[in-house]
């Protein structure tokens, strides 16, 4: 029986030499693996449609005109849709649709970990407006409107189809902030026949 004690305290050492030599190395910790999302270039096109306003668009994502010139662009790659809706206006609704916009925009302070405002103002095409960045896990993280202040009002949110997570979509959220930005900066009102 003496020797049997002898045996496993011999094995035992040899396991607790091995494991102590073999923890030797040092432990790197490597950080958390993060998800890359690469998108196409984008090849921006004037959007040709039978509504009092043109702007360049995407040609990556699918536009969709839809009655009254609501304008739905989707891209397919990133399950997102920037919703566009257009109102005439006239003296006794630009407040109201001004007021409307914002309190849209400002519903999602709830969520919303910080909201930025870039004014647009392009005196030459008379285009004035608002692009919001909402930064956060709101339903939206982008937001605008322009307007002539006398017979144009468009609005746009762009939204994911999936939960809100601000860290995993904001690749997208960052693409998609610069198409609104470009269809802000080449939106020109025009009269329909």
């Amino acid at each position: 029986m003496g020797g049997s004690k002898l045996i496993f305290y011999f094995l035992a050492s040899i396991i607790t030499v091995s494991v102590l030599v073999g923890c030797g190395q040092e432990t790197t910790i490597k950080p958390a693996a993060k998800l890359r999302l690469d998108y196409p270039a984008p090849n921006y096109k004037m959007l040709q449609a039978a509504c009092p306003f043109q702007f360049e668009y995407n040609t990556s994502s699918e536009v969709e005109v839809r009655p009254g010139c609501a304008i739905n662009i989707k891209y397919g790659q990133m399950k997102a849709t920037l919703y566009l809706t257009y109102q005439q206006v006239n003296e006794t609704n630009i407040e109201a649709l001004l007021r409307d916009a914002q309190k849209l925009t400002y519903d999602h302070t709830v969520k919303a970990n910080e909201i930025f405002e870039q004014p647009r103002m392009d005196t030459i095409n008379d285009v004035y407006g608002m692009f919001y960045m909402i930064n956060g896990d709101a339903a939206t993280q982008t937001q605008f409107y322009v307007t002539d202040s006398i017979r144009h009002f468009v609005s746009g949110s762009v939204y994911f189809e999936t939960k809100p997570n601000f860290d995993s979509i904001y690749p997208g959220v960052v693409y998609l902030r610069d198409d609104v930005r470009r269809l802000m900066e080449t939106i020109e009102w025009k009269d329909v026949d």
